[in-house]
């Protein structure tokens, strides 16, 4: 563990809670809230991968269009009962997902190596959620995938941390708690955490990730913090 100069997270659904926003959803529609937050986040991953597939015949719209996106096909196949409000509220709620209990500490924990954000999110959504959580003083970077226009698990987005740290990506220790963006990292040559949460099968399509966690916590503990 000594041999990893800096750390890269992913946000959404690893810094902070994507399912954060199910408490409003079912405000909104109830009996359906979590329902709606599950399909909202797995309808807003699967368009950023068919979105980089249709590249260029369709342009790339960025994280923020994908999103609202998601949440009408959500609303749509559940026939909630949302109106534009409440569709504008939710949108809004993603400015202010809660960050995970742990996070604050870990960030600490791993310091003074170089701690950034690597997401699909648009600086627009990441600059209001990071400064929101209290986390802005405990992060040295936040990049988005704009720039390198292409989703994860492109290797071109990770190739924008190590290009910005400056860091070989064998030295770069990177987290995320999702299964598929763990494989890419590692298969860009990461050492990659991945949080596991939920008890998930680890991804078939790509090596396993080099450390397999529950918590964020965990990452800390693991490098010596």
């Amino acid at each position: 563990m000594q041999s990893i100069d800096a750390f890269v997270f992913d946000a959404y659904g690893t810094l902070f809670d994507v399912h954060s926003v199910s408490a409003l959803a079912e405000r909104l529609a109830p009996g359906q809230g979590l329902a709606l937050s599950q399909l909202w986040r797995t309808k807003q991953l699967q368009y950023t991968w068919l979105q980089s597939l249709m590249m260029p015949m369709q342009p790339r719209e960025d994280f923020a269009a994908i999103t609202t996106h998601a949440l009408d096909y959500a609303v749509s196949a559940l026939v909630a009962p949302i109106d534009v409000h409440g569709r504008r509220a939710l949108l809004d709620a993603y400015r202010v997902l809660a960050p995970y209990p742990d996070a604050a500490s870990t960030l600490a924990r791993l310091a003074p190596r170089p701690r950034m954000i690597l997401s699909n999110g648009t600086r627009a959504m990441l600059d209001p959620l990071v400064d929101a959580s209290g986390l802005a003083p405990l992060l040295d970077a936040v990049v988005s995938v704009d720039e390198a226009d292409v989703y994860k698990p492109s290797p071109h987005v990770y190739r924008l941390a190590a290009d910005r740290l400056g860091v070989p990506a064998a030295r770069i220790g990177f987290v995320s708690a999702n299964g598929w963006d763990a494989a890419g990292a590692r298969a860009f040559g990461f050492v990659t955490f991945w949080i596991n949460r939920d008890g998930a099968p680890v991804e078939r399509h790509a090596p396993e990730p080099h450390h397999r966690v529950a918590t964020l916590a965990d990452v800390a503990k693991l490098a010596g913090a």
